[in-house]
């Protein structure tokens, strides 16, 4: 992979997008128990460089889909926190009208195509959002997001099979955080590296360490790039780790806290903040008055999600299907 020279703009933007992911999850994990959120929920804490440098390296008119670790991306994108908190809590004002949760976030003018709750589900559709894009001619890249469990699913090979047969201007990105809920890679692999899984269909693939914003920047760039000069898919293994549990009922018996601290030693915040202070890119006021902000959007997104009213119940019979009308059809 190349190496980049980033500016002083964009470790601080790194710092305040890390900082506000990890501190709204944070939030929702704290009003979670609190019976303000229900149903599943499914934290990102730890894994946040992951979303940041994509981001970086990224256009705002790409795609980007997917699965149900999904509360900070379209943040990544440009969505003010306080519409996907609403969303947790269920209400209208959230970025799925409140009938997605915590696993269906959603955002047509951002092009985040979801959040998808069924495991690897998302995968083709990410290929066929790429397809659509090379049909009309456009040179947006779709970013398909999935777990280290997801690509037990045939779907995976099926469409990085057929992704590299059209050339589809699509990443694949396997956020392989160790465990597929409490089961490790080792446990359900003979192949460990899963980057390795690309090799079958010719596809580049490469491993990526997911604890730093950089590296990771640095692989969605060249893939990106790639694609959009015509050059087809790329399989990204970005290695990273989630400090909290698979979701808020996971007990996390599977693991040891020795383990979890190891790699909280490597904590991305903590080093992009130590480069900022070791580049002298923002004084000690400087950085506080990030962190204050960061502290206000969480506090006001969390006054948001509670004064904002839950969906009426004819909502139940809305965004069930699209209106269109069809000329051909025979009227009765």
């Amino acid at each position: 992979m190349a190496k980049t020279k980033f500016s002083k703009e964009t470790y601080l933007k790194w710092y305040e997008d890390m900082l506000l992911f990890r501190k709204i999850e944070e939030k929702a994990g704290q009003l979670y128990t609190m019976q303000k959120i229900r149903g599943f929920c499914h934290l990102y804490i730890g894994q946040e460089a992951v979303a940041a440098g994509s981001v970086s390296a990224t256009r705002i008119d790409d795609n980007m889909i997917t699965g149900y670790r999904n509360h900070v991306q379209p943040i990544g994108k440009g969505m003010h926190p306080k519409y996907m908190l609403a969303e947790l809590y269920g209400k209208v004002t959230g970025c799925s009208k409140g009938k997605g949760g915590s696993m269906h976030m959603f955002s047509k003018e951002l092009r985040f195509f979801g959040g998808h709750g069924i495991v690897g589900g998302q995968i083709p559709m990410g290929a066929g959002l790429a397809f659509a894009d090379k049909y009309n001619g456009t040179d947006r890249v779709t970013l398909t997001y999935m777990g280290d469990g997801a690509v037990r699913q045939g779907a995976f090979h099926e469409t990085l099979n057929l992704a590299m047969l059209w050339k589809l201007p699509v990443i694949f990105i396997i956020e392989n955080n160790g465990y597929a809920m409490g089961t490790s890679v080792a446990r359900t692999s003979n192949v460990t590296e899963l980057y390795k899984l690309g090799s079958a269909f010719d596809m580049p693939s490469f491993r990526v360490n997911g604890m730093s914003c950089e590296d990771v920047h640095n692989a969605i760039y060249e893939a990106a790039e790639r694609a959009r000069k015509g050059e087809g898919p790329t399989l990204l293994e970005i290695c990273t780790y989630r400090y909290k549990g698979h979701s808020m009922s996971d007990p996390q018996k599977y693991r040891t806290k020795e383990e979890v601290e190891e790699y909280k030693a490597q904590d991305p915040i903590q080093d992009v903040l130590q480069k900022i202070k070791k580049n002298k890119y923002a004084t000690d006021a400087e950085i506080k008055a990030i962190d204050d902000r960061v502290k206000a959007m969480v506090e006001e997104s969390v006054q948001f999600a509670e004064e904002s009213p839950f969906p009426e119940p004819h909502e139940l019979y809305e965004d069930v299907y699209v209106e269109e009308n069809y000329p051909f059809i025979r009227e009765n």
